[in-house]
């Protein structure tokens, strides 16, 4: 059996991880910059994202918070007071915990993240197709063993 390093990818799948890793950076570089022509950083926006995306039945705590940004948890303490400083959000002590905060959105923060998730919308529609097409290239790429000539 032959080991991973040993392994050829044909180029016609490096061209696609190629192709799938430019029309993300495309979006992320968009993203980067949408975000900070409206005086946030980018990860102020991904957190209220993730504050604004928890599931029914689940609470925005730091840990959950730092999970879902692929954070360490100081990391993700550090990003909510720059956000809260800045009026996005605001901490409430859980009442079932009471030595935990939960993060929620103030209006401001909900406002800012309404009019960047439209402007994100607009960005992605046209990439959608490029951004499909290319996961499903890979994933039948790996569904026949990781390349072509493999499995």
């Amino acid at each position: 059996m032959s080991s991973a390093s040993e392994m050829k990818v044909p180029s016609a799948e490096l061209r696609t991880l190629a192709e799938f890793r430019y029309q993300l950076r495309r979006f992320l570089n968009f993203s980067e910059i949408a975000a900070e022509q409206r005086g946030i950083a980018a990860q102020q926006y991904q957190l209220m994202q993730a504050i604004a995306a928890v599931p029914e039945g689940q609470q925005a705590s730091i840990s959950y918070l730092a999970d879902r940004m692929v954070l360490r948890h100081n990391s993700t303490v550090e990003l909510v007071d720059r956000a809260e400083r800045a009026g996005l959000v605001r901490r409430e002590p859980d009442e079932n915990d009471l030595r935990r905060s939960l993060v929620k959105l103030t209006t401001q923060g909900d406002r800012l993240l309404q009019e960047l998730a439209v402007e994100h919308l607009k960005e992605l529609a046209p990439r959608c197709d490029h951004l499909i097409r290319a996961l499903l290239e890979l994933q039948q790429a790996s569904k026949s063993g990781g390349t072509a000539a493999g499995g």
